[in-house]
């Protein structure tokens, strides 16, 4: 009962236009008009308490971090550098798309940001060079939903503190499976890039290419600082975000000298308002999450799986299927939000490793970022490259079939997850 009540007062007040943030804390009131006990103050504890973390502070400085790249600089010369590598090739375009799009998520974490940034600033070069723009589109949508999953990732500092798992594991655990990612694109441009008769980009000259590699330097030491410090405990994964905006703020005034302080104000400005509704979003659900461990929600799904326990991977297929579901119809952080706090007790009774059901959930909830009919990253793509929808759903379809058949090998094969985590760890 407890149950319907949940996804009945979420579902229709979503419907309706309630924005999700509030739609959580009216399901929560209708949980305890459940139980017959509607107390507005465990509502306005459990609130602030929800954003009363030490953890999530990460995500602000984290997020300033890839607005700065974004305005200081750092973010174009990496994308020379790497036309600079394979620009020239057949497909070369493309090619340029996942290697900064995967060298992006190594910096920020944001897959709204740095999709934005890959869309501004590669778009018009594609449709200039003559690729077929819909499935240009597609591969940026497709390449801008690794930044989840690639540490350092927001979706991961969320998903730490919903489930108290540790945000360094979790980072350590998500480079390979991102790396993966990046491969399953190229595999599937290369395979549909041959259709292509776009105009190939001149090959830079030999003594071009280390002088590419050096003004991307200062940005390649960013991911490298960050994992380093990780990995020896030279800093918190909060401290991390600290030193990520610090750095980005340094090499952005000092070393290229292009963030104005008009573009900083900016920066800050936009880094706020995204801080402002993720933040909103995590205090809300953690009054969801108390009220449905109240009502034991989580114990009615473990009853209901139970026959399932003893077969992980069939478990695991299964929790992959309702995650992709919901991801189609819900946007990325509400779907941790909601969704980790009923699923982590079952995936703790089946004995799967809590850091690879991590990895696993935000690998599928972030393709949900580019299925309708939320699509958050398809949907900005579309709206940069003036694209509709239809148009991008049929470039993106190739992508979207590679990145699933990842994500059903890792189900099949954990190891491939847990094995290289326990080797940066």
């Amino acid at each position: 009962m407890s149950g319907l009540v949940f996804l009945g007062s979420l579902l229709g007040t979503i419907s309706i236009g309630v924005p999700i943030s509030f739609a959580l804390m009216l399901s929560a009131v209708a949980l305890m008009m459940l139980m017959g006990n509607v107390d507005a103050q465990i509502l306005a504890q459990r609130l602030v308490n929800g954003a009363d973390s030490y953890p999530l502070m990460a995500i602000p400085f984290f997020l300033i971090a890839g607005e700065l790249m974004n305005a200081g600089g750092l973010s174009r010369r990496i994308v020379t550098m790497a036309m600079a590598l394979v620009g020239h090739f057949r497909g070369g375009l493309g090619f340029v798309v996942i290697g900064t799009g995967l060298l992006m998520a190594s910096l920020s974490g944001s897959a709204i940001a740095d999709t934005a940034t890959l869309a501004v600033m590669l778009i018009p070069l594609l449709r200039n060079a003559g690729y077929n723009i819909d499935r240009s589109t597609g591969l940026v949508a497709a390449t801008g939903i690794i930044a989840p999953v690639i540490p350092p990732s927001v979706g991961f500092i969320i998903l730490g503190v919903t489930a108290n798992i540790s945000i360094v594991g979790l980072f350590m655990a998500g480079i390979v499976p991102g790396v993966l990612m990046g491969l399953s694109l190229v595999v599937a441009w290369w395979i549909v890039s041959k259709k292509e008769t776009a105009t190939l980009q001149p090959k830079l000259p030999r003594r071009e290419i280390p002088k590419a590699f050096m003004t991307a330097g200062w940005a390649l030491m960013l991911p490298v600082i960050i994992l380093v410090g990780l990995r020896f405990g030279l800093f918190t994964p909060t401290e991390a975000g600290v030193v990520a905006a610090a750095y980005a703020l340094f090499v952005g005034l000092v070393v290229y000298r292009e963030l104005t302080p008009q573009k900083l104000y900016q920066a800050l400005l936009d880094a706020g308002r995204m801080t402002a509704v993720i933040m909103l979003l995590v205090a809300a659900s953690m009054v969801t999450a108390f009220m449905m461990t109240i009502t034991n929600l989580p114990g009615q799904l473990i009853s209901l799986l139970s026959p399932f326990i003893d077969m992980p991977i069939v478990l695991m297929f299964m929790i992959v299927l309702a995650i992709f579901i919901i991801g189609m119809v819900l946007d990325f952080a509400p779907s941790i939000t909601i969704m980790v706090p009923i699923l982590l007790p079952l995936v703790k009774a089946a004995g799967i490793d809590p850091i690879y059901f991590g990895v696993m959930f935000i690998m599928t909830a972030a393709v949900g970022m580019i299925t309708p009919p939320v699509g958050t990253v398809l949907n900005t793509v579309c709206g940069i490259s003036q694209v509709s929808m239809a148009s991008a759903l049929k470039g993106v379809w190739p992508f979207l079939i590679a990145q699933m058949i990842l994500i059903l090998l890792l189900v099949l094969f954990p190891a491939l997850v847990i094995v290289p985590a326990s080797w940066f760890l």
